[in-house]
């Protein structure tokens, strides 16, 4: 069985944390990430929330169904963050991707494990301008209760 890895989210840059959590998984490692909905991206909202809104309309003309499609959920948008750090058409990208698990807030099963921290990840605290990833889902469609 392949050693775990947790990593609270909390308050980690998220391309810096995916680019972090990519050797790992490519390395056999299993990385599981909570609190994925408090991950942030940096920069102007407008243009965070017009990236990803162009990311979610994309589709093909011809048959709109066949995609792509890219997710609301925040812990899906951390997955597909990683994964296009992956070599995914390989047999050896898919398995490592499959080596990731997130999820928005902390499971039950996982109450109580040591998480640990990316500290070239976290957020400068002089940073102005960013957005969660929970913003970013309720701004492109994500609906939660709670």
């Amino acid at each position: 069985m392949a050693e775990k890895i947790y990593i609270d989210a909390t308050g980690h840059v998220l391309g810096r944390l995916s680019s972090a959590i990519v050797p790992l998984i490519m390395g056999g490692k299993e990385v599981v990430v909570v609190n994925a909905e408090k991950a942030v991206v940096t920069g102007n909202r407008r243009f965070i929330l017009n990236k990803y809104l162009t990311l979610r309309r994309k589709k093909t003309l011809t048959n709109p169904r066949r995609g792509p499609f890219f997710p609301r959920f925040p812990d899906r948008i951390l997955r597909r963050t990683v994964r296009g750090m992956l070599p995914y058409k390989t047999t050896s990208g898919r398995e490592a991707f499959r080596r990731l698990s997130a999820y928005i807030g902390i499971p039950e099963e996982l109450e109580g494990k040591e998480f640990q921290t990316v500290d070239h990840a976290k957020l400068r605290e002089t940073a102005r301008r960013f957005m969660t990833l929970e913003e970013i889902g309720r701004e492109i469609g994500w609906r939660h209760e709670g």
